[in-house]
């Protein structure tokens, strides 16, 4: 049998609702998001504390080239400021049901630009106005099991309308605030042995009115990843 193609890419065969949770990270600081202001953010992203990325890849399940690719991590800047994600639609080739961040594979309009990749995407899936966003920069390309190589762009997003999800791609958006993503108590740990793999992974789950929003895999890799880069610039803030 040869490689898996994009149209038969789906999750690997476990429920990872089910898969035992091993760890939590009860003992590591949260990020102060009441302290932090715009200013904090952008100088940051101009001029990057010292900090180490904590996952930057998962262990392949399909073969073939990487496919390049960008997400944007809207940081709604409200009197909570909050992450706005997607769930994905049941439907699709690739991660079906999902959490996800907007976003997708860059394409020859992109001329190779993942901001301009994320800002498209987020347009296209869920309204976000590219006059409403501020990209602030990008964390470090984080490589998926599904075989995407993923630039986070970050941005400040001041919505002036609803979002307007596509039917096609998003099932629903919902926001989760950034104080609870940026508490580790909130980081749970997984391991399962797939495939002759022993595979790890994070979720973040979150219940608001309509249920459980099971934050998992990629786009719990990638919110680590930003809480270990806002916890090193708040670091650098306190000791200034």
């Amino acid at each position: 049998m040869g490689p898996p193609t994009e149209t038969t890419l789906t999750l690997p065969a476990f429920d990872p609702r089910q898969v035992p949770v091993v760890a939590r990270d009860d003992g590591l600081p949260r990020v102060p998001v009441e302290r932090l202001g715009e200013q904090d953010l952008r100088g940051w992203f101009a001029r990057p504390p010292v900090w180490t990325p904590e996952i930057r890849a998962e262990p392949r399940w399909v073969d073939g080239p990487p496919k390049p690719a960008a997400v944007l991590v809207p940081l709604v800047w409200r009197a909570r400021p909050t992450v706005l994600l997607t769930q994905r639609t049941a439907h699709l080739p690739t991660h079906a049901g999902q959490v996800a961040f907007p976003g997708g594979k860059l394409d020859a309009g992109d001329a190779g630009d993942p901001v301009r990749c994320a800002l498209r995407e987020a347009a296209e899936e869920v309204g976000v106005a590219p006059e409403w966003v501020e990209p602030l920069g990008t964390l470090p390309v984080y490589a998926t099991g599904s075989g995407f190589e993923i630039t986070p762009v970050v941005g400040l997003v001041r919505p002036s309308g609803p979002w307007r999800p596509n039917p096609q791609e998003v099932a629903e958006a919902f926001e989760v605030p950034l104080d609870f993503l940026m508490d580790p108590r909130h980081h749970r740990h997984h391991e399962v042995d797939w495939g002759g793999v022993t595979r790890r992974w994070l979720s973040m789950p979150y219940d608001d009115p309509q249920g459980q929003r099971f934050i998992w895999g990629a786009t719990a890799g990638m919110l680590r990843n930003l809480y270990r880069f806002l916890l090193a610039g708040a670091a650098a803030m306190i000791r200034a």
